[in-house]
């Protein structure tokens, strides 16, 4: 393993570690016990992808998780309660885009190649991370994906609907964003979600082989291409996911799922593992009966 060159003191960060291989940085989220995606996950990746931008060193980054059940859960429900430093990124957004929406938007446009090697579940920012990321692919056997936010009264507001509409057209967005459904690498595969569903046997030597050829590319291909398939930021459908969610957000429905969950287990590995079976039983015991 080659001596890190990286322009930032990598020791320093709480919720994930990285290792450079040649060109090859590979970040490991690691937030226990199910990486939710917290003000402070968010925070040190912004740090790390601002401080890439200008580093050569650096031509790959792949993110995986040190948890194998869990990619990233969803955003932290806990949230709120870290509102200085909530208040600090909504601050030094850009204009239009919230916070989630910004994280999302500086992974869409990271100069360098951004690969997901995904092998457990990601929920709601963790789909949306997934989504912003350039490639993702997947361990056939174990992972899933899924946009769990309706079952909580609310909907995506990180850039997964925009994502979800750009990879996998207006009909499939509408199935996965409503029926809350985390999704098989295999379907995800077939929708356009990810790129590929790989054996999980497979999935470090495929990731690793892809990772390293894109890497040794010719001086300017990898920048060239970058340019070429420059995404397009959707400034218009990020307001309407943010004013959507805002007022869904706002009604007692989604403040007693999101609040209730955390008490019956959600963020919590066993609650974790069908938090799409809580949250609906949830809805059903909390409708009134005839």
């Amino acid at each position: 393993m080659s001596e890190s060159r990286l322009s930032v003191d990598a020791t320093e960060f709480e919720t994930f570690q990285t290792e450079q291989d040649g060109r090859v940085l590979s970040v490991t989220l690691n937030n226990p016990p199910v990486n939710a995606l917290s003000v402070v996950m968010m925070s040190e990746l912004r740090d790390l992808m601002l401080a890439l931008r200008q580093d050569d060193s650096v031509a790959v980054i792949v993110f995986d998780s040190a948890n194998p059940e869990f990619f990233i859960a969803h955003v932290d429900m806990n949230i709120g309660d870290q509102m200085d430093i909530l208040g600090q990124l909504a601050s030094e957004a850009p204009e239009g885009v919230n916070v989630f929406q910004a994280v999302g938007e500086l992974l869409r446009q990271q100069p360098q190649v951004t690969v997901v090697k995904l092998r457990g579940i990601a929920r709601g920012g963790g789909a949306e991370f997934i989504a912003a990321a350039d490639m993702t692919f997947a361990a056939r056997e174990t992972a899933r994906i899924g946009q769990i936010e309706a079952l909580m009264g609310i909907i995506p507001s990180g850039g997964g609907t925009q994502y979800l509409l750009e990879r996998v057209g207006r009909n499939r967005a509408l199935e996965l964003v409503l029926t809350g459904d985390a999704v098989e690498a295999d379907v995800a595969a077939s929708y356009g979600w990810i790129n590929r569903a790989i054996p999980a046997n497979d999935l470090d030597a495929f990731v690793d082989r892809l990772a390293h050829n894109i890497a040794a590319l010719p001086d300017g291909v990898l920048a060239a291409a970058k340019r070429i398939f420059t995404p397009i930021t959707p400034l218009t459908g990020y307001q309407q996911e943010e004013t959507e969610w805002g007022t869904l957000f706002g009604l007692p429905a989604a403040r007693h799922l999101i609040g209730d969950s955390l008490q019956r287990g959600a963020q919590t590995i066993e609650g974790e593992r069908d938090l799409e079976g809580l949250l609906r039983q949830m809805s059903k015991d909390s409708k009134p009966r005839d």
